[in-house]
């Protein structure tokens, strides 16, 4: 590992010991290991006793999380490292060979930059399809693809790499929302106060996941506000334009399996991506 950098990792586990513990030993079999790595635990207790045992016994430190959705626990486990970088993880995830040394490449080559990875999906351990970039939000409040690989504001929600002045300058992701699109809305963020976010080709990381976990949640409120407030951040204060955001708020609203629920929460989505974006960064 660099002297000048170190590479922390973040990574986020609830309910799923077996899975931390894959992931954990996957890491161990890189060529280059991190700096150090952060296990935030949102486990119920009698997982949480075996998730601790298995990050401690794998030179982790393990830390009992916020217990207050995805998006919280990716925030305390960010600013319980230590190193110049930290990058997510989920427990879901395995390394192919030379991952870590291709990470630490590209950061200290340009080392001001977040930089995203790509994906191979493994849906009940076979593979369902590769996303060679992560994804950059789009007007719509979901994800789309970039068009410029080394200046985006891509976000990949479990293997982004970020300079720890992000986090040090107090931008945080928004918690408001346990799950959905708004770690892309954190992308546009960051981008607008001058961050800039790079690819890195060819390098992924194996996303293990289940069919049932893909469909979870698919249109609930939940998402769909989350939905909702993402394309209003972008059509109104990213990029913005009236009549665009007028059409993605419909689109959204109309493809909710709660809409009236999403019509009622519309006035305080407008007004969490107002102060959001009206808010700067610490110097």
């Amino acid at each position: 590992m660099s002297d000048a950098i170190r590479l922390s990792v973040a990574l986020v586990t609830r309910n799923r010991p077996e899975s931390l513990a894959r992931c954990l030993a996957s890491l161990q079999t890189q060529d280059t290991v991190p700096f150090e790595i952060i296990v935030s635990d949102d486990s119920d207790a009698p997982q949480a006793i075996q998730s601790r045992t298995i990050a401690e016994r794998a030179g982790a430190r393990w830390q009992s999380g916020p217990h207050r959705g995805l998006y919280a626990n990716r925030n305390a486990a960010a600013l319980a490292c230590t190193g110049t970088h930290i990058r997510t993880m989920d427990d879901d995830h395995t390394f192919p060979p030379g991952h870590f040394a291709r990470c630490l490449e590209a950061v200290t080559r340009d080392p001001k930059a977040i930089w995203t990875t790509g994906e191979i999906c493994l849906l009940d351990g076979h593979q369902h399809g590769i996303a060679e970039t992560a994804n950059q939000l789009h007007p719509s409040g979901l994800g789309g693809p970039v068009s410029n690989l080394d200046d985006n504001w891509s976000i990949a929600d479990g293997s982004t790499i970020y300079p720890a002045s992000v986090f040090q300058r107090g931008a945080r992701m928004l918690e408001d929302f346990s799950y959905g699109p708004t770690y892309l809305e954190f992308g546009a963020l960051l981008y607008h106060h001058g961050y800039r976010s790079r690819c890195l080709p060819g390098v992924h990381v194996e996303h293990h996941t289940t069919r049932e976990t893909l469909d979870r949640g698919a249109r609930d409120f939940a998402a769909s506000s989350a939905w909702l407030f993402a394309s209003l951040c972008y059509n109104l204060h990213f990029r913005p334009n009236y009549l665009r955001a007028a059409k993605y708020a419909l689109a959204v609203v109309a493809g909710s399996k709660d809409r009236v629920r999403l019509i009622q929460a519309f006035p305080h989505l407008l007004s969490l991506a107002r102060e959001r974006w009206s808010t700067s960064l610490a110097a």
